[in-house]
C-alpha cells in the first residue's frame, strides 16, 4: 500500500512540483491524500474487474494504466486505427486510476448507446466539466429532466422556417471572405490557410444569426471573437497538457486558470448585455403593442435570443437570463469551431480531387444559370445532390467531432454478452466508426459515391454518425449542413481550389491534429484561383457593350 502510495506521490510531484508535495505534508493533509488514494485504488481494481469482458489493450502498469497513450497528434488517429484493426469493435481503457473507459468504434456497439433513453443517460465530466464554466448548465451539458425541458425549449429556433432566415446571412458572411481572398490573391498572395478565414467566417455568421450583431470580425479584430478562441484553446490545454489540470481546486490556482477567468468574464459581460438589453426591448415593445390598437407593419427578422426570450414550456414557464446565456453562449461555441472544420476539410477534399470539384461546381452553375445574383437559396439546397454528398464524404473521412462520451446510470448490455458497468465513461469514436475496414471499404479513400441516395439501403445503421445520433444528437446540425451547402457552392463558384503548400513542412503534406474539432499541423493551405463566373447580368452588360 505504501508502495503505491509513493507512486501516486510521484506522479503528483512530477506533475506539479516539488512545492505542491511539501505543501501537503506541511499542512497536515498526507493523512487525507491516503485515504483518498486508498479509495482511488479499490475502485481502480472494482473497475478493472468489471470490465474484464472487455479486450484491453496493452498497458504501462497496473496503476498507469494507459496514461499518455491517448494523443491528440496525427500518430493518436494512427493508434485509434490500429486499435479498430486489432479490436474491430471496442475495447477498455485505463487513464492511470482516474478515469475508466470502454471505447466503441463499431455501429452494432455504438446504436445500443447512443439509442439509450435521455432519462438514463449522462454527460460525463472527462470532457463536459471544463466546458461547464463557460456554458453553464446548458442543453450540451445537462442531464434528465432539465436538459429534457431545454431540448424541447430550443427546438423551436432549428425550425426550417427559421432556418430559412438564416441563409441570406451566410451568403453575406461567406460573400465578405470571399472578397477578402480576392484582395489577398490580387497582392499576390495565392496560398491561404483556410481555418483562420473560415473560422472568423462562421463566427460572423452566428453573432449575426444569434444575436443580430455585426462584428465585422472578419476585417478587424474583436475583443468577444478573441475571447472565444482563447476559451477553446485553453480548454484544449486543460484536457490535454496535465491531467491534475483535471481538478478545479489545482486549475484555479494556475496562469492558465486566470487566463481563462478573464476570456470568461469577456464572453459573459457581452451575451449578458445583449440578453438584458433585448428583454427589456422586448417588454416596451409589448408595451407599445398594447396601448396602440394599430397592428405593426414591419417585423424585423427573429434571432436566435428572440425566439428563446419568447418561448414558453407547457406551464407557460420561459427561460431565465441565466438559462438564456447558457444556451447562447453554447450556440457559440458549438457553431462555429465544427462548422468551420467541416467547410475547410470539404474543400481540402475537393481541392485534392479535382474531377469531384468540377463536377460540384458544374452542378452550383448550372443551378444559378439565368440568375441575377450569386446567392444561394433556401430553396436551392435541395437541388445539390452531388455536393451534398461531397460534404457527406468528408465529414466521414475528417469528421469535426472525434469521439462523444457518455456515461449511463445504469449497466449496459452490448453485443458478445459484454456489459458497461453504470458510471463507466463510454467513449464513441466517431473516428473510428468512420475508418473501420469492417464498415466501410477503403475507409481511408474520399469516395462520395458512398452516399448516393442509391447506396444509402446498403449503408449500416449508425455507421455515419457526424452529428453523433439518438436522443442526444446534436440539436443543430440542419443549421451546420445549411451553411456548409450554401459556403462550399459560394466558394467553388468563385475559386478554383488545389492543395497549397504548409510554410511550416515546406511541403502540400497535411497532418491532421484532433483538438476540440479537427484540424491541421501548421494550418490547411489551399491554393486559390479565382474564376470568371459572370451573372446573368454582367452577361447582360457584355452583351450590350458588345452591340455598342
Amino acid at each position: 500500500m505504501m508502495t503505491v502510495l509513493h507512486t501516486v506521490l510521484a506522479l503528483v510531484l512530477s506533475w506539479t512540483g516539488l512545492s505542491s508535495v511539501l505543501y501537503i505534508f506541511s499542512t497536515g493533509l498526507f493523512t487525507v491524500v491516503a485515504l483518498w488514494t486508498a479509495r482511488l485504488l479499490l475502485r481502480h481494481a472494482w473497475y478493472t474487474h468489471k470490465l474484464s469482458c472487455f479486450s484491453k489493450p496493452q498497458t504501462r502498469s497496473w496503476l498507469l494504466g494507459h496514461l499518455g497513450k491517448m494523443q491528440s497528434t496525427e500518430e493518436g488517429l494512427q493508434r485509434v486505427d490500429d486499435l479498430v484493426q486489432t479490436y474491430k469493435h471496442s475495447c477498455c481503457w485505463f487513464l492511470g486510476p482516474f478515469y475508466h473507459l470502454v471505447r466503441l468504434f463499431h455501429p452494432d456497439y455504438i446504436k445500443p448507446l447512443l439509442m439509450a433513453p435521455a432519462s438514463i443517460t449522462v454527460k460525463d465530466e472527462l470532457v463536459y466539466h471544463h466546458l461547464q464554466p463557460w456554458l453553464g448548465n446548458s442543453v450540451l451539458i445537462s442531464n434528465g429532466e432539465v436538459w429534457s425541458r431545454k431540448r424541447r425549449l430550443l427546438t423551436p429556433a432549428f425550425h426550417f422556417d427559421i432556418l430559412k432566415s438564416y441563409i441570406a446571412i451566410f451568403n453575406s458572411s461567406a460573400k465578405t471572405m470571399h472578397d477578402k481572398w480576392c484582395r489577398l490573391v490580387a497582392e499576390g498572395k495565392t496560398n491561404l490557410e483556410m481555418f483562420d478565414h473560415v473560422t472568423l467566417m462562421t463566427l460572423d455568421s452566428l453573432l449575426k444569426c444569434a444575436f443580430s450583431y455585426d462584428s465585422n470580425c472578419q476585417e478587424s479584430s474583436s475583443e468577444y471573437v478573441s475571447a472565444i478562441v482563447e476559451l477553446s484553446d485553453l480548454i484544449i490545454e486543460r484536457r490535454e497538457k496535465n491531467i491534475l489540470h483535471h481538478w478545479d481546486w489545482i486549475y484555479w490556482k494556475t496562469r492558465q486558470g486566470e487566463r481563462f477567468k478573464q476570456a470568461l468574464n469577456t464572453v459573459h459581460r457581452f451575451t449578458r448585455d445583449v440578453v438584458e438589453k433585448r428583454r427589456t426591448l422586448l417588454n416596451q415593445q409589448r408595451e407599445t403593442e398594447t396601448q396602440s390598437e394599430i397592428a405593426p407593419t414591419t417585423q424585423k427578422r427573429k434571432d436566435f435570443v428572440d425566439i428563446l426570450l419568447l418561448t414558453k414550456d407547457e406551464d407557460g414557464q420561459g427561460l431565465t437570463d441565466e438559462e438564456m446565456q447558457a444556451e447562447a453562449n453554447t450556440f457559440m461555441f458549438a457553431g462555429h469551431d465544427t462548422t468551420a472544420s467541416a467547410i475547410c476539410w470539404t474543400l481540402y477534399n475537393l481541392a485534392r480531387h479535382e474531377h469531384y470539384q468540377e463536377k460540384c461546381r458544374q452542378e452550383v452553375m448550372d443551378l444559378m444559370e439565368g440568375r441575377d445574383g450569386r446567392e444561394i437559396q433556401w430553396e436551392d439546397l435541395s437541388n445539390l445532390p452531388f455536393t451534398t454528398m461531397c460534404i457527406k464524404e468528408s465529414l466521414r473521412l475528417h469528421s469535426p467531432v472525434q469521439a462523444v462520451t457518455r456515461s449511463y446510470t445504469q449497466d449496459m448490455v452490448l453485443p458478445g454478452n459484454r456489459t458497461v458497468p453504470a458510471g463507466t465513461i463510454c467513449l464513441v469514436s466517431i473516428y473510428g466508426t468512420h475508418h473501420n475496414p469492417t464498415v466501410w471499404t477503403n475507409p481511408h479513400e474520399y469516395d462520395p459515391q458512398r452516399f448516393d441516395p442509391s447506396n444509402k439501403k446498403s449503408q449500416t445503421s449508425h455507421a455515419f454518425i457526424p452529428f453523433s445520433s439518438g436522443p442526444r444528437n446534436c440539436i443543430g446540425q440542419k443549421f451546420a449542413m445549411a451553411e456548409l451547402r450554401v459556403v462550399v457552392a459560394l466558394t467553388l463558384l468563385r475559386f478554383r481550389l488545389t492543395p497549397g503548400v504548409n510554410p511550416e513542412l515546406g511541403s502540400s503534406r497535411v497532418r491532421r491534429l484532433p483538438q476540440l474539432v479537427l484540424r491541421a499541423e501548421g494550418g490547411l493551405w489551399l491554393q486559390l484561383e479565382p474564376l470568371n463566373t459572370p451573372t446573368k447580368q454582367e452577361q447582360s452588360d457584355e452583351g450590350a457593350n458588345k452591340m455598342i
